[in-house]
């Protein structure tokens, strides 16, 4: 199942294709001493860079946390084993020997999120799934029910039969500030093989993928906001499994890996936290999650589109498109109306700028979907201070429930 160029989703089998061979990056835990102090700078010169105020454990020590880490955290990281329908898209021909299987298999990883028996994994991993297994890593086996999905954020949460004794739930970490050059655990199942963890560091945060559901009423997908990416090296069948702080806390699942023709080229993605805290409660008790909606596609402000509309600000979303039908349209929200050439390049421009919402400010579009996904809700009404004609208003505008198409 690929997602768009070069982003493949990482289930194994029937879910996803991807083949992979990204060399691990050491843990990098710190220690804090102190910092001797620091000299003043001559006048007229810039101040030097601040004096590194860590200094890396030994070897023996690195190996020792990842140790005690595993031991912790593997027993609730299981493997997520799949039965589905053949989809027969297929033209079967006599000749080529026996007709295929009436269902076929795959796998992923999933992890224990509380005591009642619910594994959190991936949309993708399940979606489906006739049949469901968990392998617990003692190999102790139980059945599984998919009791929530979620694909706009490629979430889903399976409730097994039952809970092995002594297996702990992994702790959610209680903060959304990752940072990059931290440490990056990951514990799953690649390629089937039940317990593998790899190590690396967050390479990157905040970024924004089209892995949702697609929906004709957008031309698109819908996107997953606030993505970790990571070095540590991402598989298929790892999709649905925990990526780790070196606390052993749960950072992000992993999901995605940037791949061109399928090959692992290091750069994999984790939805974040923050949107497993805020879905998953959900899944388990209704089932579904409801996101509110705006109904516009949109692109940051550049430089050119700022000379082109002589905007005051460099910064902000354009409305690029108004969905028929959506609250943007009743709102009255424009979109572009006129292309220009800068720099070889055509661009659309002319329609409302986005700057704030609820006086939290858009710098750029993805600040906007962040802020919808995390702090608004169906039937909400929220003021977006917009630029149209070179002049700022506030427009009102009431969220409904994304398009289900």
């Amino acid at each position: 199942m690929k997602a768009r160029p070069g982003i493949w989703l990482v289930a194994l089998g029937i879910l996803a294709v991807a083949l992979a061979g990204c060399t691990p990056c050491g843990l990098a835990a710190a220690v804090a001493r102190q910092a001797p102090p620091a000299s003043q700078p001559a006048a007229g010169l810039p101040a030097p860079l601040p004096e590194a105020r860590s200094s890396l454990p030994n070897v023996g020590e690195q190996e020792q946390l990842l140790v005690d880490l595993y031991k912790r955290a593997n027993p609730a990281v299981v493997n997520v084993q799949v039965t589905k329908r053949s989809q027969g898209s297929f033209r079967f021909d006599p000749q080529q020997g026996e007709p295929p299987d009436e269902f076929v298999h795959g796998q992923g990883s999933g992890f224990v999120i509380d005591r009642q028996g619910h594994i959190v994994t991936n949309h993708h991993v399940v979606e489906g799934a006739e049949e469901v297994l968990v392998v617990y890593a003692d190999g102790d086996e139980a059945r599984g029910e998919v009791i929530g999905s979620d694909a706009d954020s490629d979430l889903a949460v399976i409730k097994a039969d039952h809970l092995p004794a002594g297996v702990a739930p992994l702790e959610l970490s209680d903060t959304d500030q990752v940072e990059v050059g931290q440490a990056a655990i990951a514990i799953g199942n690649p390629f089937g093989l039940q317990g593998t963890l790899t190590t690396g560091i967050v390479s990157a945060v905040g970024r924004t993928l089209p892995l949702g559901r697609e929906s004709s009423s957008i031309g698109g997908r819908f996107s997953i906001p606030r993505m970790i990416q990571t070095d540590a090296a991402i598989n298929p069948g790892n999709s649905g499994g925990p990526l780790l702080d070196s606390r052993g806390r749960v950072i992000g699942i992993n999901t995605a890996i940037n791949a061109q023709n399928g090959v692992n080229s290091g750069v994999g993605f984790a939805v974040p936290v923050s949107l497993i805290r805020r879905v998953v409660p959900r899944l388990i008790q209704e089932g579904r999650y409801v996101y509110p909606w705006l109904g516009i596609s949109g692109r940051d402000v550049t430089p050119d589109i700022a000379d082109a509309m002589n905007l005051p600000s460099r910064r902000g979303a354009l409305i690029v498109e108004v969905v028929k039908s959506s609250p943007a349209e009743r709102a009255g929200l424009r979109s572009c109306n006129r292309t220009v050439t800068a720099h070889d390049t055509e661009l659309q421009v002319g329609g409302d700028v986005i700057t704030a919402i609820d006086d939290q400010p858009v710098r750029q579009f993805d600040d906007l979907l962040v802020y919808l996904i995390e702090n608004a809700s169906v039937g909400q009404t929220i003021r977006l201070t917009i630029i149209r004609d070179g002049r700022p208003q506030v427009v009102p505008v009431t969220l409904a429930e994304r398009p289900t198409d």
